[in-house]
């Protein structure tokens, strides 16, 4: 695709500004000519897609591999287990209705 795509299809500009109207922003036609800033000769191109990695990366923003914010070391979790944290029989909740 490039920048002087150019398209077979009608063209209405009854929309756009006309000399008088105070608009708070002007209108321009559908066939004005439109300022590209992207070159189609290197807009896909590996170079210039890791320049824009580079850019887009904050190297400040990267925390040391040493660093993990206070998470525990891999491996020492531990589920919770199927009674943890439920009161015991000795407190009557968990008790079933008396036959």
């Amino acid at each position: 695709m490039s920048a002087q795509d150019s398209f077979e299809t009608p063209v209405d500009d009854d929309y756009k500004s006309r000399t008088g109207q105070h608009l708070h922003m002007p209108v321009q036609s559908d066939t004005a000519p439109v300022e590209d800033p992207i070159d189609p000769a290197t807009a896909d191109t590996d170079a210039q897609l890791e320049k824009d990695d580079k850019e887009a990366i904050d190297t400040s923003n990267i925390i040391d591999g040493s660093r993990t914010r206070g998470a525990k070391p891999a491996g020492t979790y531990q589920e919770p287990g199927d009674e943890e944290g439920l009161p015991g029989p000795e407190d009557g909740t968990s008790r079933g209705a008396a036959t």
